[in-house]
């Protein structure tokens, strides 16, 4: 181990000293898991049509953008801060992207019509059922649309107007790309009305949201937690996107971003 850490210092001694290429590599060979771990992690909420190589290939631009940038004079990790640059770089290259199909939208567009009339009728909030009946389709297919719209939403709420979505303020790093104040509040307001959205919901609802989303599980695992089948936990899954996604529709964070 000692002589494996001695071995990468001499390599970031060789790329600060002359951003040799060999170094490079060798550096950001031994940190492509982290590329990998945030493909796999941001990839299992996508729509199926989004390349997962084209995530690749984002992660690996903020990977070495991250090697471009790293001063290891301050108190941080490299794997700490590449971390959070390959996340950023990926979502960044999905933002730019025109991922979501116009049918996909147009069935987004009517099922939110679907939910509003319902809402209004009934003075509740619409059921996945409900909403899938007055669209003529089926619980899967709304799910899936709610879910990609959700997405899609998320990542308008997480931009940021700086030239890289993901320069993250940490301690210990200068961000050069500050967030103009007043953005930075629109942003805490979108996260905190979101958090209250999600604290609405029914309690496996809310795990199931926080073991997917915050601790990575896939559905299948949460399943294994909470003795579920997988089968379950998606509905359970699709039932808080579908409020959540509602929310998002129609609140101050969705008006901002339709």
């Amino acid at each position: 181990m000692a002589k494996a850490e001695a071995n990468e210092a001499e390599y970031w001694n060789r790329w600060y000293a002359s951003r040799d290429k060999e170094a490079a590599n060798f550096i950001l060979q031994q940190y492509s898991s982290l590329v990998h771990y945030h493909v796999q992690r941001i990839s299992s909420g996508l729509p199926k049509n989004v390349d997962r190589s084209d995530l690749q290939s984002f992660g690996l631009i903020g990977l070495y953008d991250a090697l471009e940038k790293f001063d290891r004079a301050r108190d941080l990790k490299f794997d700490t801060y590449a971390s959070f640059r390959v996340r950023g770089a990926i979502l960044d290259g999905l933002r730019k992207q025109d991922w979501m199909p116009r049918s996909m939208r147009e069935k987004s567009k009517k099922i939110e019509k679907a939910a509003e009339i319902i809402e209004q009728q009934k003075m509740r909030a619409a059921t996945l059922e409900e909403v899938a009946e007055a669209c003529g389709m089926t619980i899967e297919e709304v799910s899936q649309i709610v879910s990609e719209g959700l997405f899609s939403n998320l990542l308008s709420i997480n931009e940021t107007s700086g030239e890289s979505g993901s320069e993250i303020a940490l301690s210990g790093i200068e961000d050069t790309e500050a967030v103009l104040p007043e953005r930075h509040l629109v942003e805490q307001e979108d996260h905190q009305m979101l958090a209250n959205e999600i604290d609405k919901l029914g309690e496996k609802e809310r795990l199931v949201v926080s073991l997917f989303y915050f601790d990575g599980l896939t559905l299948t695992e949460i399943g294994q937690v909470l003795d579920l089948s997988t089968s379950r936990i998606s509905q359970i899954h699709s039932k808080a996107l579908f409020k959540l996604r509602q929310f998002l529709g129609k609140g101050k964070a969705g008006e901002r971003y339709k």
